[in-house]
């Protein structure tokens, strides 16, 4: 029995929301299945699934490699993640031997390289050096373990409260208020102060290692520059408008790629990119049908509907002396707008001494302010702002971005300032 044969067979009328779900139901079954963007390129562009499969395929192997060679101490004491990466990789590389020569210069390319060994070794020096610094396991069974030396005990301390009262001991109610205080903090406390840890050990030791394994680490950036010349040759050869394969990684070092964007994360940056024509090619044109999928912005359209005044961003975990900033966290506190403009409409504004490439020496190399579409943006006014003639901030004024928003930042001046009990939500939450 087909589907609307079932819809027809079912008895009706005994309430009047079966019906309507009948009619929801049929209508979500008609609509046209949404296509992926596989397919998409498929039907546009005359791609055989095989090519397309090959292609992203490929991309799966340079994304963990680069992600693998530029933060190779998150794969710390993680042996069976690797394993499960290092498995679907061969899995891929083996099939190359059944493709063009190129593919085949690829799979030679690999074992040649000793790709595998230099993963195994990179990993167990990881392991080395975090051992060397206090760590002997990874965040997340680190986690884990505390998780469970806290959670033991407080349940224990939890199940006595509530048998003492059936051997007619009383405990006052009240009691339980700070215990669930406890269950809900203390885990969380503890999270928190793993993971700064964690951070911490990989800021100060993240070019250390690079330096002591830099020849291990290089050999693995050529494997990943050799599939990605591979993979735009094969976009070529099949006539794929460059500009339509959009893919993310953790370094701009590797050649004929364009950065579309960048978004900044904890510790490290992630980049969107697209392959790039050789010097002087046509781009190929793109079909109509496809036009949607390349203008559509790499960040979500839902966050640049925000209205301007509630665009701002505050230089959390600031490091600066004296007015000049070195390193910051760039938070986005729409939810703290009002508070924001109730703030400035409370201060006075004067021009800053400093120029901004004095405030903030190493911008936007090293530390850069966002807009919500994910470009960097460009600061044109710096104010000191003298809130109630006690306390001193930076406002800085971005030029309006492509997307249309404009971005207000707001800052310390030195990281050793005591914020006001009524900011502190703004500057230090």
């Amino acid at each position: 029995m087909n589907e609307k044969e079932q819809e027809k067979s079912e008895p009706t009328g005994e309430v009047d929301y079966t019906e309507g779900r009948s009619r929801r139901s049929r209508s979500r079954r008609s609509r046209a299945p949404r296509r992926t963007q596989g397919q998409a390129l498929q039907e546009a562009l005359g791609i055989s699934p095989e090519d397309l499969k090959d292609i992203e395929g490929k991309l799966s192997i340079v994304k963990f490699l680069d992600y693998f060679s530029e933060e190779p101490l998150d794969f710390a004491f993680k042996e069976r993640t690797i394993n499960q990466y290092v498995k679907k990789i061969t899995e891929k590389i083996d099939k190359f031997e059944f493709g063009g020569e190129e593919d085949k210069l690829l799979k030679k390319g690999f074992e040649d390289k000793k790709i595998l060994e230099n993963l195994s070794k990179i990993r167990v020096k990881t392991e080395e050096l975090a051992i060397s610094k206090g760590i002997n396991r990874s965040v997340d069974k680190r986690l884990r373990r505390l998780n469970l030396i806290i959670t033991g005990p407080l349940l224990g301390v939890a199940l006595l409260f509530f048998l003492l009262p059936i051997f007619g001991i009383n405990i006052d109610s009240f009691l339980m208020l700070p215990l669930i205080c406890v269950f809900c903090m203390v885990p969380q406390f503890v999270r928190n102060s793993v993971v700064k840890k964690w951070f911490q050990f990989k800021g100060d030791t993240r070019d250390e290692f690079y330096i002591q394994n830099r020849d291990d680490v290089l050999v693995i950036k050529s494997y990943i520059a050799e599939v990605l010349a591979n993979i735009r040759s094969q976009l070529l050869e099949l006539e794929v408008p460059l500009e339509l394969i959009k893919f993310s990684l953790f370094t701009r070092d590797y050649e004929n790629l364009n950065v579309i964007n960048q978004k900044q994360l904890k510790g490290m940056i992630e980049y969107y990119v697209s392959f790039a024509y050789p010097e002087g090619m046509e781009p190929f044109p793109i079909p109509e049908s496809l036009q949607q999928q390349y203008n559509q912005p790499v960040f979500p359209e839902r966050k640049k509907r925000q209205k301007a005044e509630k665009n701002f961003i505050v230089l959390t975990e600031m490091k600066g002396k004296n007015g000049v900033i070195w390193n910051f966290v760039p938070s986005l506190k729409d939810n703290q707008a009002d508070n924001i403009n109730q703030m400035l409409s409370d201060s006075k504004f004067s021009e800053a001494d400093l120029g901004f490439s004095e405030i903030i020496p190493n911008y936007p190399t090293d530390n850069a302010i966002y807009c919500l579409c994910g470009e960097i943006i460009e600061i044109s006014t710096i104010n000191i702002c003298r809130w109630k003639d006690s306390f001193n901030f930076y406002l800085f004024e971005g030029t309006q971005c492509k997307c249309g928003d404009k971005i207000y930042a707001i800052s310390l001046m030195d990281d050793g300032d005591e914020v006001p009990e009524e900011l502190q939500e703004i500057f230090l939450s």
